[in-house]
């Protein structure tokens, strides 16, 4: 059975202006949400937290304050779970769950900044797939976009000296396809799947999941008492974890879900590639790890691959009529 699909509202180019602008704003946002996950959790791992016990603080304190949106939307909509139960399940094992696994595996196997420059090709993978898909080449903009942003990307997180790990890679580049289907799935919310409802779902999803695979000890569930220091202030373990749940993970994935159907799949992963740059922030000061002048011009350059990739967007957009609600994904 295939889910109906929700017809097209036409809206004035002032509207999608504004639709645009909010969803630039909302994405910008939600990376550095996500950025200030990382310096925060770093800490607890090092003092002896395991890394199933911080996922599943983190996701679950975010299930737990979006869950209202998913139980409002299965009142209002009988037979939601059964339309989009599947869809749902999909955002939690891999934007939620899979990527965050991939990622830090891969991270235990090879230089963090190696990891996180192989996860961050999604935005490049995602023009790839659809060159492919359309059969239509990119634009100019979209190369040089993607090209230049990349460079920057290099540049920031540093992998000089790196060696290769064929298994680390392929985690990685694991990783970095969870990371394509957070955008491609977000960016088919509707009147019909609320955004928020589908990011309650997925947390839920993803936190029900890792505390089976902490029950079962197929993940270690170690989370001593301990105090960590966060910009030169000795704080107990729950005060970086309530940020990384409360703030880091809600908001991360509240807004940016929202933001992916106003700005469209593309344009949101290369504005995501900021979350880099905010997390070299983050650590400056709150673990005083200084960035080098390189990362600040790769920083940059990251800067006009996203001006460019979103100048192209601009460009194609008709400028009295503008897609304001995307079709729903089809439903098993």
């Amino acid at each position: 059975m295939v889910a109906s699909t929700a017809s097209l509202r036409i809206v004035g180019a002032p509207a999608a202006r504004r639709m645009s602008t909010s969803g630039l704003v909302m994405a910008v946002a939600s990376a550095l949400a996500f950025s200030s996950s990382g310096p925060l959790v770093k800490p607890l791992l090092e003092a002896g937290w395991s890394l199933g016990a911080a996922l599943l603080v983190r996701m679950g304190v975010a299930a737990l304050i979006l869950s209202p949106a998913l139980i409002r939307t299965v009142r209002r909509q009988p037979g939601f779970v059964r339309r989009h139960g599947w869809i749902i399940l999909a955002f939690g094992l891999m934007p939620v769950l899979g990527c965050q696994l991939f990622f830090f595996s891969a991270m235990q196997r090879m230089p963090v900044a190696v990891a996180l420059l192989i996860q961050y090709l999604a935005p490049v993978m995602l023009v790839v797939l659809a060159w492919v898909r359309t059969r239509r080449r990119p634009s100019a903009l979209v190369l040089w976009g993607s090209v230049v942003a990349i460079v920057g990307l290099v540049l920031v997180v540093d992998i000089s000296g790196a060696a290769f790990d064929l298994l680390g890679t392929i985690l990685a580049l694991c990783a970095a396809v969870c990371v394509c289907a957070y955008f491609l799935i977000a960016e088919h919310v509707s009147d019909d799947l609320p955004p928020l409802a589908l990011a309650s779902g997925g947390l839920i999803t993803g936190a029900v999941i890792m505390a089976v695979l902490c029950g079962s000890g197929v993940m270690p569930f170690i989370a001593p008492p301990v105090s960590v220091v966060l910009a030169g202030v000795e704080v107990p373990w729950f005060v970086p974890l309530l940020w990384v749940g409360a703030v880091g993970t809600t908001l991360g994935y509240a807004l940016g879900v929202k933001a992916v159907p106003r700005i469209g799949s593309r344009v949101a992963s290369f504005v995501g590639l900021s979350e880099v740059l905010f997390a070299l922030g983050f650590a400056w000061l709150l673990l005083a790890e200084v960035p080098a002048p390189v990362q600040f011009a790769g920083g940059a350059l990251i800067l006009v691959g996203v001006v460019l990739v979103r100048a192209d967007a601009g460009s194609s957009v008709n400028p009295t009529t503008e897609v304001a609600t995307l079709p729903a994904v089809p439903a098993p």
